[in-house]
């Protein structure tokens, strides 16, 4: 390697100064970092020393049987629950000992978040749920209702920016729960079975909106998903097995 090729030809300044290099083009490539991660509940070991990355512009699928400790990794390194043991980084930053404020506030800011049930407010209209992380972040309405519009737009929901959720198709309703997701230009978004509750059309179609945003505008997503052709359509597929992954594949 580069940083050995000095070490023994050159000197240890310029050895020492190459490998910090190396290490913070490892951290700006690997843009979420997780290592040793593990979680039990009560005596019930879920995660057993889980180690994950996920770059800048990728889009990542967990995939593997009920009960595989899934869902339970995408909430843990999502910060929606707190491992037992191991480290989180984001952009070589830890996160895992965050707490409160800083919590929510990095939460708020760095990550977007897609379940299989919309969880959108019922009173409001599909403008007003997507603006909701922006108010959250107290950011000015007008600006946010136009980026809340653009977004909409992008998705192809134009024409229902002011219509209640029981007044949407469940394919338009998740949508609206993309761009939520989208809003605040997260560095992430942690997808947990995004498409379990469509139907086969409006699930190939959440799947391309995922690929458009990925190529469009360089977002990165992880995704747990039962979905083979959702998962064909990744940059790399994880599979878990007893709380550990068993196998990676590049697509």
């Amino acid at each position: 390697m580069l940083i050995e090729y000095f070490a023994h030809e050159c000197n240890w300044h310029l050895y020492f100064f190459y490998e910090r290099q190396y290490k913070n083009l490892l951290i700006y490539r690997n843009m979420l970092v997780a290592r040793g991660i593990k979680k039990a509940y009560e005596q019930v070991s879920v995660l057993r020393g889980v180690d994950i990355e996920v770059q800048k512009s990728e889009i990542v699928s967990i995939v593997g049987s009920s009960g595989a400790g899934k869902s339970t990794l995408l909430h843990v390194l999502g910060t929606l629950d707190k491992a037992d043991a191991g480290s989180i980084t984001l952009h070589g930053q830890p996160i895992h000992s965050l707490k409160g404020k800083a919590l929510a506030n990095l939460r708020n800011k760095h990550m977007g978040f897609i379940f299989q049930f919309h969880h959108l407010l019922p009173e409001f209209s599909a403008l007003e749920n997507v603006c909701i992380p922006g108010w959250i972040a107290k950011k000015p309405t007008a600006q946010l209702q136009k980026d809340a519009a653009q977004w909409l737009e992008v998705l192809g929901l134009s024409d229902r920016l002011h219509h209640k959720p029981n007044q949407l198709s469940g394919g338009e309703q998740q949508r609206v729960a993309v761009a939520r997701a989208l809003i605040n230009r997260p560095d992430i978004v942690f997808a947990d079975e995004p498409t379990g509750n469509l139907d086969t059309a409006n699930a190939q179609q959440l799947h391309d909106i995922f690929v458009q945003l990925r190529n469009n505008f360089g977002q990165a997503f992880l995704i747990v998903t039962h979905n083979e052709q959702l998962a064909s359509q990744s940059n790399r597929i994880l599979k878990m097995k007893d709380g550990v992954i068993i196998e990676q594949r590049s697509l």
